[in-house]
């Protein structure tokens, strides 16, 4: 698994006040469908138990296959971003990622909006995923 040592490196960077989640349900709200088991989930927060706001949502792609995993990802940002004004945290950017664990794709949810960074990056330049990733827990 490439995915985990990238974003335990992440929160060693950030000296521990980020947290980590893996495989954890993520039930926001079912009526809508927005419920079910996260990938990856980072809180800006050091609080290893429960889930706290604001979060950034990681999908792991299926079949290495990025494009088939966006939709899952914009359904966990909208998750995140319902999540956050629950817990007080609003107007804020929801910032998403779908990755194969080489590759890594980027989105922003702003509002009604949907920005999707076309560029693909790649392990090789994992100094520049981090920063990325860091930006968006911030």
């Amino acid at each position: 698994m490439i995915i985990a040592p990238i974003l335990i490196d992440l929160r060693r960077q950030l000296n521990d006040k980020i947290n980590l989640f893996s495989g954890v349900e993520f039930n926001v709200d079912a009526a809508q469908g927005l419920n079910g088991i996260c990938d990856f989930i980072i809180t800006d927060s050091p609080e290893r138990l429960i889930v706290t706001a604001p979060v950034v949502v990681i999908v792991e792609a299926k079949k290495e296959n990025i494009p088939a995993s966006l939709g899952q990802c914009i359904a966990e940002m909208l998750a995140a971003r319902i999540f956050n004004e629950r817990s007080g945290k609003e107007n804020l950017a929801i910032y998403g990622t779908v990755t194969t664990g080489s590759i890594w794709q980027f989105l922003k949810l702003d509002g009604q909006e949907i920005q999707i960074d076309l560029s693909e990056y790649y392990l090789k330049d994992v100094n520049k995923i981090l920063g990325i990733l860091a930006n968006g827990v911030r």
